[in-house]
């Protein structure tokens, strides 16, 4: 006698909440764990410049925004760390899947993410919400604490081999270090004469008050009106 579609169906949906889910709980527990590792690493990291940075003008502070999220404060720039509440899966065309370590286990393919951005220092003291930041990092992390990092610079090329990697605290020290080099290495450029060749009085009046005309961090890309001119 065939079995019972309802219980059929039933029986399915048992596994997946106990290994699916559990596996993504898992992994999500798993992660805040490491994120408070990982602000405590900022932290002492922070500490650890102020000794030899004794020029009151330089900034080097952080703010705890609470479980999921800290901001520090190196120079005239804010990383961003923030940890995401959910667990993603790798999607089907990642070449990580043609490697062993995945092929044996699809379970490696899920990763909690943990990103990094960088801002203006000024953008966020000042409420500029204009401003634009932008991703320079993330961190997928999976069940069995191996990681990657996907990221502009050195961390782009670094943290590229989860099958071999596992998350430590050193890692975690470098991750720090390298996000804040590269945060310090990219100026901010002096904007085109264009984009500052029309203004309206709303604009120039809240100059006045705290230079909220838009400001970013320019990382490799170029202004509206370059790419504009570059099609003429």
């Amino acid at each position: 006698m065939a079995k019972d579609p309802i219980e059929k169906n039933r029986a399915q949906l048992v596994d997946l909440l106990m290994h699916k889910s559990a596996l993504k709980q898992d992994i999500a527990d798993d992660s805040e764990k490491v994120f408070e590792r990982l602000k405590t690493i900022i932290i002492s990291e922070i500490n650890e410049l102020k000794k030899s940075i004794t020029d009151p003008r330089i900034r080097l502070s952080y703010q705890d925004k609470g479980k999921f999220e800290i901001h520090a404060y190196v120079g005239s720039d804010v990383l961003v760390y923030n940890l995401h509440q959910n667990v993603f899966r790798l999607p089907d065309h990642n070449p990580l899947w043609g490697t062993a370590y995945f092929k044996q286990n699809q379970n490696n393919g899920y990763f909690s993410t943990i990103h990094i951005f960088n801002f203006l220092a000024e953008s966020l003291l000042q409420n500029r919400m204009d401003d634009a930041g932008y991703l320079i990092g993330r961190l997928f992390l999976n069940h069995e604490n191996h990681f990657l990092i996907e990221g502009k610079g050195t961390l782009g090329f670094m943290f590229r081999d989860p099958q071999n990697m596992v998350l430590s605290d050193e890692a975690l020290q470098l991750i720090v270090q390298l996000s804040f080099a590269h945060a310090l290495e990219f100026d901010l450029y002096i904007p085109p004469f264009e984009y500052l060749s029309e203004i309206s009085v709303a604009q120039i009046q809240m100059m006045g008050e705290s230079l909220k005309l838009q400001t970013a961090k320019r990382l490799g890309f170029k202004m509206k009106h370059e790419e504009e001119s570059e099609n003429y």
